[in-house]
C-alpha cells in the first residue's frame, strides 16, 4: 500500500492539481535499485518496479500538460533505518558497494534538484547507488 498504491494516489492528486493550475511541473517519486529484483524482496521489488513504470508512463501521459515525471532509485542510504542494523551487516553491505559507503539523504536530494532543474528530463529513473547494481 505504501510503496505502490500510496505513490500512485499521491502522484495522481499532484497531477490533477498541476493540470488545474495549468503551470506544469515535475513529479518525482522514489523507486529503488531493488526494482530489478532482489533476493528475498519479491513484493518490495515488484512495488518499486511499479513506481519506475509509473514515471515512464506518466511522462508520456502528462507531457501534453507540461508535466514531467521521473523517479530516483536509491541504493543503500544512511538513514535511521539502516543505523539500527547490526554493525556486521552494515560492514557487509558497504563492502559490496563500489563507492565503499552508503549514500546520504543529501545525495538523494541533489538528484531531485537535478531532475527539477532539467526541463528535458522526463520518464527517467536516476540511480543513486554508489555503483551498486543488484
Amino acid at each position: 500500500d505504501v510503496n505502490l498504491t500510496g505513490v500512485f494516489l499521491c502522484g495522481r492528486e499532484a497531477a490533477e492539481q498541476m493540470i488545474k493550475t495549468n503551470e506544469g511541473g515535475c513529479i518525482i517519486n522514489i523507486s529503488s535499485i531493488a526494482r530489478a529484483g532482489n533476493f528475498g524482496q519479491t513484493n518490495y521489488s515488484a512495488a518499486k518496479a511499479g513506481v519506475a513504470a509509473m514515471a515512464v508512463t506518466w511522462a508520456k501521459e502528462l507531457a501534453r500538460y507540461n508535466i514531467r515525471a521521473n523517479a530516483i532509485a536509491p541504493g543503500f542510504i544512511a538513514t535511521e533505518m539502516t543505523a539500527s542494523m547490526k554493525p556486521e551487516a552494515l560492514e557487509k553491505i558497504c563492502a559490496g558497494i563500489p563507492a565503499g559507503r552508503m549514500g546520504s539523504p543529501d545525495e538523494i536530494g541533489d538528484a531531485a534538484v537535478f531532475l527539477l532543474a532539467n526541463d528535458y528530463m522526463s520518464g527517467r529513473i536516476i540511480e543513486v547507488d554508489g555503483g551498486l547494481r543488484l
